[in-house]
């Protein structure tokens, strides 16, 4: 029993995520320790290190030390070890996922890395400000701490939760904006269009950076090897005294903050709890018939793949009804939507009357989830010889052009070979002949 319980502990630590959380100090693992007991709860296994350690590595010996980089560190303005704002890039490129909380007080180090990853802090010291969406109750008077309801949050349940049901999110920090020419950023949370980004201590003596939907205050993206990246202004977002609070707007009930929600659902999306799919299984064969090794033209085909999406830890049929197939030769000759019967989703339809090599390709790509992505490569031949009809009805005019051309030849010879002059007419060619 004990032998068992010790080889249980033992796969555990070697399956188990690593994260390595970086901080300014650790003071951050007491105001921000129900958001990193929530993580350990979950099976994540955490080392938290200062962000200026000279020993500081995201990968040994090739390979990723750690599957997740969460950096709570924002006013770091270098990193200690072999880690930089371009190291952390490839780290991202190599599969590993990272969460940045950021600050007034930000640092070089977290504007270079956000610029690494298609985003943008504004300027150390401004903050975003809102004068009529502030707790009123937690607010120092700079209309600083914002309160952020449903209709700021992307609608993607996957990465911000249910915000239909969900409590307002406070945020106290800076201002994040996207580069229009990202292609693949999220813009998860967005500012009220009454917002905008400056230093609070300062009169606005020039254009803010940011105003209104430009500021974001959370955004991420997932790269197309399926890394995700979450960046957001508020290191407090997290923090025990924002997630215990009660939001309190100017004229109205104060209600629970719905912060605990959000990081929660947050990250478990950047740490790939949620969203995350995976093919089981594909097969493909002519209807009632097992996987040749070849098709032919006109062929009824059926296929089947099968697809799970991870939940809570575990892997269940996905329930997913928009995936669609592709039957592609250089371009798709097929696209139907494949009808899904507990995760096993199945398609019938029929080859086109062109030879070739083709794919049956599944491209899923929807926001929140993994791409999703699978080819198999057959061949498709056309008729054997002895496959065709005996008469094709297209041919028939053909064939009658051919046997009445028979039939003339056959009725001129007959007339040509056996035909044979009158008598009186022999006579007259006779005479004809004797006068020249």
């Amino acid at each position: 029993m004990r032998l068992a319980i010790l080889l249980f502990g033992l796969l555990a630590a070697v399956t188990a995520d690593r994260i390595l959380l970086l901080v300014e100090d650790q003071a951050v693992k007491d105001s921000h320790s129900i958001f990193i007991n929530s993580l350990t709860n979950r099976g994540h296994k955490i080392s938290i290190r200062t962000a200026d350690e000279p020993t500081l590595a995201l990968f040994k010996h090739g390979e990723l030390a750690y599957q997740h980089l969460i950096v709570f560190a924002p006013g770091v303005e270098d990193f200690g070890g072999s880690l930089s704002a371009k190291e952390i890039g490839r780290f991202v490129d190599a599969g590993g996922n990272l969460l940045v909380a950021a600050s007034s007080n930000i640092g070089e180090a977290i504007r270079d890395l956000a610029t690494e990853t298609g985003f943008e802090f504004d300027e150390a010291d401004t903050a975003l400000i809102d004068h009529f969406n502030y707790d009123s109750k937690l607010d120092n008077g700079q209309h600083t701490t914002l309160v952020a309801d449903k209709s700021q949050f992307m609608n993607a349940r996957l990465i911000t939760g249910d915000t239909a049901s969900m409590n307002p999110v406070l945020f106290k920090g800076v201002a994040l904006i996207s580069d229009k020419t990202n292609l693949l950023k999220l813009e998860a949370v967005r500012a009220k269009s009454t917002a905008y980004s400056f230093n609070p201590d300062q009169a606005i003596s020039e254009y803010p950076s940011a105003i209104g939907k430009q500021a974001l205050l959370v955004g991420a993206l997932q790269a197309r090897n399926n890394a995700r990246v979450v960046l957001t202004g508020s290191l407090a977002m997290f923090s025990n005294e924002y997630i215990n609070a009660q939001v309190t707007k100017e004229g109205q009930k104060p209600v629970p903050s719905g912060n605990l929600a959000f990081v929660t659902a947050l990250s478990k999306w950047v740490l790939k709890e949620s969203g995350v799919l995976r093919v089981k299984s594909v097969e493909h064969h002519k209807v009632g018939e097992k996987k040749p090794t070849e098709y032919t033209i006109m062929d009824e085909v059926e296929y089947a793949i099968t697809i799970e999406e991870l939940s809570d830890g575990k892997w269940a049929p996905f329930q997913g009804k928009d995936v669609q197939l592709e039957f592609v030769r250089i371009d798709p000759f097929v696209r139907t939507t494949l009808k899904n019967t507990n995760g096993r989703l199945t398609a019938k339809f029929k080859l086109p009357d062109v030879y070739g090599v083709y794919k049956f390709m599944v491209d899923y790509r929807r926001i929140g989830y993994t791409h999703l992505y699978d080819v198999q490569q057959m061949s498709v031949r056309p008729l054997w010889h002895t496959q065709y009809e005996r008469f094709i009805r297209s041919a028939y005019p053909y064939y009658a052009s051919a046997f009445s051309m028979m039939i003339g030849v056959v009725l001129f010879s007959v007339v040509f070979l056996y035909h044979k002059d009158s008598p009186q007419t022999q006579a007259a060619q006779a005479a004809a002949k004797k006068k020249d």
